[in-house]
């Protein structure tokens, strides 16, 4: 590895550790992103699970687990478009300019610290429901492949909501991003099989990039078959990321190299 690769990880690791710190910071942000996930779980499992037949012959906690954690992770990797956009308000960016930070090291810090921020409510996520009932039959490769494909999800999203930060002027329009990523797993098979939604809705909700990640990982957690799904999915969140992060570059360098 090159002198220059090694400097630019070193500023990304650097920069993901003062990302944290933010976090570590900001209690109140903190407890509503590890809190949330546990309170929609329970409120989709006792409040409306009991009502709601997915077809599968299992309680609801078992279908309903990969939905909220991709809700959770789309929730959680959203909020990277208002640190972005405080840090750029802020003038913090500038300060690193000077320091001759570029800029791919300072986005690539809040895409990790989201990653990590979104793991651990993910681990509390997965630990809730086994104590309330999910039995997942999946082998070590089938759990590896569905952490990864999780990864390679909330990455995607992160990036783009980096984007999406660098794009808006100020951190109260970044949160009308936060409020479009957390909507979107609702039209999908997040919650309800796609084939109970009306007819014009169906097209959208089954082939949308949420439904492809969450079937994969409910197949790949239950130990069911999932064909080419996985595939799919992955392309779907490799090609998020490359498109956010070619975005990311052009915008970062529109915004404070022009």
């Amino acid at each position: 590895m090159s002198e220059a690769a090694l400097s630019g990880a070193s500023e990304a690791l650097t920069m993901t550790g003062r990302s944290l710190r933010l976090s570590r910071r900001n209690v109140d942000a903190l407890i509503t992103a590890l809190a949330l996930p546990v309170l929609l779980l329970l409120i989709f499992v006792y409040f409306f699970g009991g009502a709601i037949d997915t077809g599968t012959g299992t309680w609801y906690v078992t279908y309903v687990v990969p939905g909220v954690l991709l809700l959770c992770a789309g929730f959680g990797a959203a909020s990277t478009a208002q640190a972005v956009t405080e840090d750029l308000k802020g003038g913090i960016i500038d300060r690193f300019r000077s320091l001759d930070i570029g800029g791919t090291p300072i986005l690539a810090g809040h895409v990790l610290a989201s990653t990590a921020r979104n793991l651990l409510a993910t681990s509390l996520v997965f630990a809730l429901s086994f104590a309330i009932g999910f039995r997942p039959a999946a082998s070590p490769a089938g759990w590896l492949a569905a952490i990864g494909l999780l990864v390679a999800y909330i990455t995607a999203l992160s990036w783009l909501s980096a984007a999406v930060g660098l794009l808006v002027r100020s951190p109260e329009a970044a949160g009308g991003f936060t409020f479009f990523i957390s909507f979107l797993p609702y039209p999908s098979s997040a919650f309800v099989p796609t084939d109970t939604m009306p007819p014009w809705l169906q097209g959208f909700a089954t082939c949308q990039p949420v439904t492809q990640v969450i079937e994969a990982v409910r197949g790949l957690l239950l130990g069911q078959p999932i064909g080419a799904t996985g595939w799919v999915a992955l392309a779907w969140c490799a090609g998020i990321t490359a498109v956010a992060t070619t975005a990311a570059g052009l915008l970062f360098r529109r915004r404070v190299l022009a």
